[in-house]
């Protein structure tokens, strides 16, 4: 570790007045900031001026221990290289968004008699039609149960329609019309088609039109109950239609709105495709040096388009804040992304509704994360007053145990800070070579195992360490971390209280200057501290049950002769062909298994006695 002062006359002598990227490191040489800049020896000098430095910027400068730089030909290539970094190495001082590496599509398949549709997430290598993006699963499955509801194109997946020999619920309460059994005809099936892929496209004026007069010609037909159908499904697209208070024009944009109060920042993003609004979703990135709505932007833009590929891009963005360097994201998504993007603040008519929408969302959304956030430091407040602690926490810590009567044992660590949980915290364990059972041991393993990290440099100690259970339990926590040397942890113990129902918990709280003494404490069950503890504890419990789970359905498919040693994936073939499937080999007799080809005697008794071993 160096300790030498960073001494910045000296470096911004012999600094380049290209553009670039310059990365500013610590004195562990732990990354603090990336930023790029058109000119590197102006915009790094600009840290370094005497006087008129923001709080915020003034804290990051006062921790650099060294800067590296990198010039580039283009302000444009900057930017691309700095969001790479970013992305890499996640630096604490910038805006970190979460990399949403696919978005969700409705697929339309073709080349087929009776195509289908459905959900897809991922690279577009089958052939068909893709519609979207959409900002989640959620707004997907709601668009495909219209349609389905309507248009009745089939959703299952190829592999149950090639083997349908009658129709199958969907058929029944009249979501499909079974094409799988010859219900409907193949060119019925592709008017219905054809009518979903004009919805997608956002042709409904015409869609309606061509409906009304099939209507009309079915009931001049005196097909009335064809009539009827094109009826229920006019009356469909006309209440949809109705409910999207803003389907006007036809453009393909993302609104983009920002809000600011105190510290909190929230944009929304409104996706619109051919006019119509797919979906929206929310982000509170947290901007370190970020001192106005324009700076939020000019962070937030390059990373939501340049750091995604997966991210479908529209034609043009509208933006609630103008910002600076929008024609370098538009040069730089043009290198990257070979597609022209524009940005536009100023706005009338129909985009103009958009944007106030999306104004309206953000505040809405800011406003009910900033009752949350104060909620939970109300939380944190009455915690410190509860146990009595000198200063609030900042960082709480649960522990549980999971398992099925002793096997395939799990245990799990959540993390809560003052916005609440700390996902990226989050970590579990698989215990192993424990009594099954033995959830004392299962502890002492875990804590061994987190805190052995922590010591080693991976995240940091909690403030308070909650464990799920009584003394006993808290007897092996505090045992561990006296063990690793680990102090200046609030040990506390949440148990069950008779009722074992919630409201009912008894603390056991340690003390650090007896081991072994616990103070015992209950709160009122409608205390808001009580209700933090409840809440963590409850995550820790739903984590480990969940990561018990996952390992026992990954046991549950992995097969047993996977298990015996010399039993390859060759022999494990070769096994399940003769005898057709897992229980007539474990049905099989030694001599049977050695009828198998390239399975000797021996490997037969090992085989024999690993599958019939208690």
């Amino acid at each position: 570790m160096s300790t030498a002062v960073f001494e910045p006359k000296a470096f911004l002598k012999s600094l380049t007045r290209h553009p670039g990227v310059y990365q500013m490191f610590d004195n562990a040489g732990k990354i603090l900031y990336v930023g790029k800049a058109k000119n590197l020896k102006n915009r790094v000098s600009s840290y370094f001026q005497k006087s008129g430095l923001p709080i915020k910027t003034a804290a990051l400068v006062a921790r650099i221990g060294h800067i590296e730089v990198t010039a580039t030909p283009s302000e444009a290539e900057a930017l691309v290289l700095e969001q790479n970094l970013i992305k890499a190495q996640r630096p604490p001082f910038n805006i970190l968004l979460r990399d949403d590496k696919s978005y969700p599509y409705i697929f339309v398949s073709k080349g087929e008699d009776f195509p289908r549709i459905g959900l897809h997430r991922g690279a577009k290598r089958r052939r068909g039609e893709y519609y979207g993006p959409f900002p989640n699963v959620g707004a997907v499955r709601e668009s495909l149960g219209f349609l389905q509801k309507v248009f009745r194109v089939r959703q299952c997946d190829d592999s149950v329609f090639r083997n349908r020999s009658r129709p199958c619920l969907q058929y029944q309460i009249k979501r499909c019309n079974a094409p799988c059994v010859g219900y409907v005809t193949p060119q019925d099936y592709e008017r219905d088609v054809r009518h979903t892929e004009m919805f997608l496209q956002g042709k409904n004026q015409a869609l309606l039109a061509e409906m009304a007069d099939a209507m009309e010609r079915a009931a001049g037909e005196l097909a009335f109950e064809q009539a009827a159908v094109y009826r229920d499904r006019i009356a469909a697209l006309q209440k949809i239609q109705s409910q999207q208070i803003v389907e006007e024009g036809s453009g393909d944009v993302d609104v983009i709105a920002l809000a600011r109060e105190a510290t909190l920042t929230c944009v929304h993003v409104l996706y619109i495709r051919q006019g119509r609004i797919l979906g929206s979703k929310s982000y509170f990135p947290q901007p370190k040096l970020a001192e106005n709505e324009a700076q939020v932007l000019a962070e937030f833009l390059p990373q939501f388009y340049l750091g995604s590929l997966g991210r479908d891009l529209p034609k043009a963005v509208l933006v609630s804040h103008p910002f600076d360097d929008a024609d370098v994201i538009v040069e730089a998504v043009r290198r990257q992304r070979q597609k022209v993007l524009s940005f536009h603040h100023r706005l009338r008519g129909h985009r103009a509704k958009w944007l106030q929408l999306a104004v309206n969302a953000a505040r809405q959304n800011l406003t009910a994360h900033l009752a949350t956030k104060q909620s939970m430091l109300r939380r944190y407040e009455l915690l410190q007053d509860a146990l009595g602690l000198e200063e609030m926490p900042q960082r709480l810590e649960c522990f549980d145990i999971s398992h099925s009567s002793g096997e395939l044992t799990v245990a799990s660590c959540v993390v809560f800070d003052q916005n609440g949980p700390l996902k990226s915290d989050y970590r579990r364990f698989n215990i192993d070579g424990i009594t099954p059972g033995d959830d004392y041991a299962a502890m002492d393993q875990a804590l061994t195992r987190r805190y052995t990290r922590v010591q080693e440099g991976e995240g940091r100690l909690p403030d308070i360490l909650f464990i799920d259970g009584g003394k006993g339990q808290l007897g092996k926590a505090e045992a561990a971390l006296a063990e690793l040397g680990v102090g200046d942890v609030n040990l506390i113990g949440v148990a069950k209280g008779t009722t074992r129902k919630a409201g009912f918990e008894t603390l056991f709280i340690g003390d650090s200057q007896d081991s072994g003494r616990y103070r015992e404490l209950i709160l009122n069950s409608d205390s808001p501290a009580l209700h933090l503890i409840q809440q963590i504890r409850d995550e820790a419990h739903r984590f480990a049950v969940t990561g018990h789970k996952q390992r026992r359905d990954k046991q549950r498919r992995t097969s047993s002769l996977e298990q015996i040693p010399g039993v390859g994936p060759k022999r494990r073939r070769e096994l399940l062909r003769f005898f057709g499937g897992l229980q007539e080999v474990a049905r099989a007799s030694i001599d049977d298994l050695a009828k198998v080809p390239s399975i000797s005697k021996k490997m037969a008794e090992d085989i024999y006695s690993a599958l019939h071993s208690e």
